[in-house]
């Protein structure tokens, strides 16, 4: 009863949020013509907030997250990719969630996602958004990567987005794992168990288009020892965040967990590391190699994770703090009441139009 309930509820604000969203979208396009920074930026609070009730359904079900390794509330306003391990669709709820609390994150990202997710429900806010649906298998690849450069082109700057979230494995852990393995020991690279080999092509897009060059031709990014900087002298991509999401006992979340509630209250366990873009080859050899080499890192952090319930400590300290992530609950309440209220007045001012036809 409890999860046909909350289902009824997740329909019910899918309905009204993501419609009041539409209708808004729609009434300030005469914004976008006038001035589109300002406008991409009101669009984007909502969509932080429609993210932020999809964070809520998961937050009241128990389902928190505890964030350990570098605190990346210090590269918030700066450019940044976070590189992911893919190992359910609870993955993006989970990153939904502990982005909440990150600034205007949430409002500036750009997400890279399956096509299949453009047949959501969710996927007419993605296409507004502005966020990119990759096709998966060989025979799409090429064409997809060239779509990519496009939509970056077109779409990265003139909506002032700041963050993509990539998952490099291409899809699922279970579904890619055999297939990788048989990869990594054709090619004589490490056997893979908690991930599976990156592919390289999004990534090499992503840095070719967005990472701002010096005079010399060297990267022009951000450096460790600036990190929490306010300086806005760099530009262009500055950073980015190898991100190693771990569920207790390796069993991910999945949507419909998320959606109806019916595990027991979870902790996921996600870790940072920020690498600034210097110390990034850009090179198709030398990214081929240091995205291996932080897959095979996020392996390593994974095993310990399944054999302590921790993440190791970093490099000279002896334990590993980790952080509990929050959501102010009278944030949601407000977001949701919201959301109600739009809907209310966006059928009543429909309603008022049709009958005046």
């Amino acid at each position: 009863v409890k999860a046909l309930m909350r289902f009824a509820f997740m329909v019910a604000n899918n309905l009204v949020a993501i419609s009041s969203y539409i209708c808004y979208v729609i009434i300030l396009q005469p914004l976008r013509l006038l001035d589109s920074k300002r406008f991409w930026y009101i669009e984007g609070i909502m969509y932080k907030w429609l993210l932020g009730m999809v964070a809520s359904w998961g937050w009241y079900a128990g389902y928190t997250v505890m964030e350990w390794g570098d605190d990346i509330k210090a590269v918030s306003q700066d450019e940044a990719v976070m590189l992911v391990n893919h190992q359910a669709t609870g993955d993006v709820c989970t990153l939904m969630m502990c982005l909440q609390d990150k600034g205007l994150v949430v409002a500036q990202m750009m997400w890279l996602m399956d096509h299949i997710f453009k047949y959501t429900n969710f996927g007419i806010v993605s296409l507004i958004h502005g966020d990119f649906f990759i096709r998966q298998g060989k025979s799409h690849r090429d064409q997809q990567l060239l779509l990519l450069k496009k939509h970056l082109e077109k779409n990265y700057r003139s909506r002032d987005r700041k963050w993509i979230v990539l998952f490099p494995e291409g899809g699922f852990l279970r579904k890619r794992r055999e297939t990788s393995q048989a990869f990594a020991k054709k090619n004589n690279l490490p056997f893979l168990t908690h991930v599976t080999l990156p592919r390289i092509g999004a990534t090499n897009i992503i840095l070719s288009a967005l990472v701002a060059r010096q005079e010399n031709g060297s990267p022009a990014g951000g450096d460790a020892k600036e990190l929490g900087s306010k300086s806005k002298e760099s530009k262009g991509l500055q950073w980015i965040i190898d991100t190693t999401i771990a569920y207790p006992k390796a069993e991910p979340i999945d949507i419909q967990t998320w959606i109806l509630g019916y595990r027991k209250p979870t902790i996921t366990h996600v870790h940072y590391r920020i690498f600034p873009i210097k110390d990034v080859p850009l090179e198709t050899d030398g990214l081929a190699d240091w995205l291996y080499q932080r897959f095979i890192e996020k392996e390593e952090l994974l095993s310990h994770f399944y054999e302590t319930g921790a993440f190791p400590p970093p490099k000279g300290h002896n334990e590993a703090v980790s952080r509990e992530m929050t959501l102010s609950n009278m944030w949601i309440f407000l977001i949701q009441s919201f959301a109600f209220l739009s809907g209310y007045m966006w059928y009543n001012i429909i309603q008022y139009f049709y009958h005046c036809l």
